[in-house]
């Protein structure tokens, strides 16, 4: 994978997340909150304190702990710094959690005279921490009013969403595990393009397994967050006629009528989608296989 130098990590697109980060970090740094292994509750509770606080110098998260005791603050920081760029024992390097790519570097802060890293999650941290971490709505609700501008499609549209699909605000957590990514079974919904927009979005940003910019990424997930609200678990009976509109529609129209700017940016990904099936059926058709 490719080094972003101003962020001094590196990661994918969600498949990378799904097939590569996610399940080398819960190899390293735990796959439950609930893990007994000191090294990976240390580093669990790092990423708690960037979850919760966004970014931060190391100073600033030992500070979170200990205030004003500078002896415990200066221990603190070390340590957080050993977990971030991890360490070098015997000419073997272990790496830090920055190396991964759950952690970004995020400019420089000056508060100290000289100045000093700032760090927050990257998106694939964040996705890590709703993944594992065992966090209430409320810790989601200060993380979000702290990396509003990192996924402002869905952050910075938090309250505005709430207001009309109330608690699927919180269904990042189900692709945070990896799930209704490239899922088969999504085509039983024969009422919505739920599987067709999916695979699109997946075959949209294939090419960036190995290296994607945090603004593709962040596309990808808020693409991926509202064809999710077509997903509907069961169809009830009052939706079992075929003459009504599938819940899941109904839902993304009360999103998109309100919000102008939102409705634009998701229908030019569906035309985008709908032309390139379209382009599909045409090879078919025209192959001279049959």
């Amino acid at each position: 994978m490719s080094l972003s130098p101003d962020q001094g990590t590196q990661y994918g697109n969600l498949f990378s997340y799904k097939y590569y980060l996610r399940p080398l970090a819960h190899r390293l740094y735990g796959n439950s909150s609930t893990t007994k292994v000191k090294h990976q509750q240390n580093v669990q509770k790092l990423l708690q304190i960037l979850f919760t606080n966004g970014t931060s110098t190391t100073w600033d998260m030992a500070k979170i702990k200990f205030h004003n005791d500078i002896s415990a603050i200066r221990t603190k920081e070390k340590e957080y710094r050993r977990l971030l760029i991890g360490r070098t024992d015997r000419g073997r390097h272990s790496p830090g959690v920055l190396d991964v790519g759950l952690i970004v570097k995020d400019g420089k802060s000056y508060k100290k005279g000289s100045p000093s890293d700032q760090y927050r999650l990257s998106l694939h941290g964040i996705l890590y921490c709703l993944d594992v971490l065992n966090l209430s709505h409320k810790d989601v609700e200060k993380m979000v009013s702290k990396y509003s501008n990192i996924l402002p499609k869905i952050f910075g549209k938090w309250e505005y969403l709430k207001s009309i699909i109330e608690d699927d605000v919180y269904k990042l957590q189900i692709l945070s595990k990896g799930l209704l990514l490239d899922n088969p079974n999504l085509v039983k919904d024969q009422r919505t393009p739920l599987y067709e927009l999916m695979s699109y979005i997946n075959i949209k940003y294939r090419r960036y397994y190995e290296s994607i910019s945090e603004k593709d990424l962040a596309e990808q997930i808020s693409y991926w967050f509202y064809t999710y609200l077509l997903y509907q678990r069961k169809t009830s009976k009052a939706n079992s006629n075929k003459t009504k509109t599938h819940l899941g529609v109904q839902k993304l129209q009360r999103v998109f009528k309100r919000d102008i700017e939102l409705s634009d940016w998701y229908k030019e990904f569906f035309k985008e989608a709908e032309n390139y099936y379209k382009d599909r059926t045409n090879m078919i058709k025209n192959s001279g296989i049959f």
